[in-house]
Parts: C-alpha cells; structure tokens; sequence
C-alpha cells in the first residue's frame, strides 16, 4: 500500500475522531442543561500572572450550589463546586488588558470571597450577574450571611 493512502487514511480516520469529539461536547452540554439552565461562567484558575490563568466553562445552580463544568471537556462531572453559604460577593469590574481577549466579549468580572478557597474570581454576562446576584442573596430563612459575624 503506497504511503499516500496510509496517510488519507491516517486523515480520515482524524476527522472521525474530531467529529466524535464535537458530538459529544453537543451531547454533554444538552445533558447538563437538563437539569435546569446553564450560563456561559469562565474561572480563573491562577492568578500568578496579570491577565492569564482563565478558563471558558459552563455554570449551573443545583439547589444550594454553583457548578463550574469546562467547556471542552466530555466529563459529565463538575470541575468546581462553590457552596451558596460560603460564598460572598465582594465587587465587579471590566476585564483589563489580556483578560479582554481570553473572555466572551460582554462578560463582566466578578471577585467573591469563599470561607474554605479564599478569593475567587469568575466572569459571567451582566443578565447572568443579575442572577448570580439573587441567587446569591435567596438565602434559605434563618441562613446567615457570610460575613456578618
């Protein structure tokens, strides 16, 4: 068999593979919005050097929690998981230098402070905000707000 069939062949057997791929992104991101609405929610995982470390994903309330699933990955299972009653919103801000390019273009950064991680930074759309802001504060009654104490 001549070299250029091995390699149409090599091609071929790629590109099913990449469709495969896609597929099950499509299949996956139908499965977590199942259970109720997702939103478009990057995280940035470091923070060591100014404008990098962020991550495009997907966000989803489950009752008492957000979860953070990245977008290209094909586990059905949530990268983070942030409680409601640890989480605390401190501020907003525009994304700054390298950040404009690493996000969707209206997303919004957000800073909350986590009891158990410390700072956490995520960018979501300002709609998405709003919603992020109310779930936030539909505490269950008698819950106490973090920080309060």
């Amino acid at each position: 068999m001549p070299v250029w069939q091995w390699l149409l062949d090599a091609a071929g057997v790629l590109l099913v593979l990449v469709l495969l791929y896609g597929l099950a992104l499509v299949v996956r991101r139908r499965v977590i919005a199942r259970d109720g609405g997702t939103f478009e929610l990057s995280h940035r995982v470091r923070s060591d050097r100014a404008g990098r470390g962020w991550l495009l994903g997907i966000g989803r309330y489950s009752g008492e929690a957000l979860e953070w699933f990245r977008i290209f990955s094909l586990s059905p299972r949530p990268k983070r998981t942030w409680q409601r009653s640890e989480l605390t919103y401190e501020r907003r801000r525009s994304p700054e230098g390298a950040e404009q390019s690493s996000l969707f273009p209206d997303h919004v950064v957000i800073v909350c402070r986590s009891d158990g991680g410390g700072e956490v930074e995520l960018a979501m759309g300002t709609s998405s905000l709003t919603g992020f802001q109310s779930w936030l504060e539909a505490r269950p009654p008698g819950a106490e707000m973090p920080g309060s104490r």
